[in-house]
């Protein structure tokens, strides 16, 4: 099983003034991102990394060049795991985007939340999920089963990718949380996906060098890593 890690972009001057970016160009990352995808790029340096592959958007393209950069790989751009189309609400507040209406929906029925002039939530995962899976197949295919790859995207995009994975329905969604420039592990087996790890910021990642574990689960928990 190769292994994809799902790198969430560090934070953007967006994320500072609590607006909502979606697709609007020139959104950085802000100082504090910088040094967060820095930190993010020394975790995965002594990997070997298959391929990265990131959002267009530049928040995205940011921290993705700052992990390939140390393997001296290009990225590779993916429209696919772009952030959620939300439409209208693209540029707006969070704070005056949580007097509407459909705030609640997307809080609490996200599976039904369609931004007016964007996307659905339920198009973004299928989209997202789609993408991802597909990269997975891919790079397992070229590089072999213990391969190890990147995919820098958005945080709901990566939240909808892990409610796949985990086997949630999207309402469930909102109950995750992805950090700025946090990994999450997912190995896709012939069986079922592993969820290996959630929105970690630190700590050692050598460990992804081993063999990957058996497909069956360890009954039990088995001895760990």
């Amino acid at each position: 099983m190769s292994i994809v890690l799902l790198v969430r972009h560090g934070r953007s001057t967006a994320n500072t003034s609590g607006t909502l970016a979606g697709r609007l160009p020139d959104i950085h990352l802000d100082e504090l991102g910088l040094t967060q995808v820095e930190a993010t790029g020394a975790r995965l340096a002594d990997l070997t990394l298959a391929d990265v592959v990131t959002s267009p958007l530049e928040r995205c393209r940011e921290t993705a060049a700052a992990i390939a950069g140390r393997h001296g790989i290009e990225p590779t751009v993916d429209e696919a795991i772009t952030e959620c189309g939300y439409g209208d609400w693209q540029g707006r507040t969070l704070k005056d985007l949580a007097a509407e209406d459909l705030w609640k929906t997307v809080q609490h029925h996200p599976a039904a939340a369609a931004f007016p002039g964007g996307e659905s939530l339920a198009a973004m995962q299928a989209r997202g999920v789609a993408a991802i899976r597909g990269h997975d197949a891919r790079i397992e295919a070229e590089h072999g089963a213990h391969a190890v790859w990147v995919a820098v995207s958005h945080g709901d995009v990566i939240k909808a990718v892990l409610a796949d994975a985990l086997g949630m329905h999207l309402d469930l969604f909102q109950r995750l949380h992805v950090d700025p420039a946090s990994v999450s592990i997912v190995r896709y087996g012939a069986r079922r996906p592993d969820v290996v790890a959630v929105n970690t910021s630190a700590g050692d990642l050598s460990w992804l060098r081993a063999p990957a574990p058996a497909e069956d689960a360890a009954v039990g928990g088995g001895a760990g890593r």
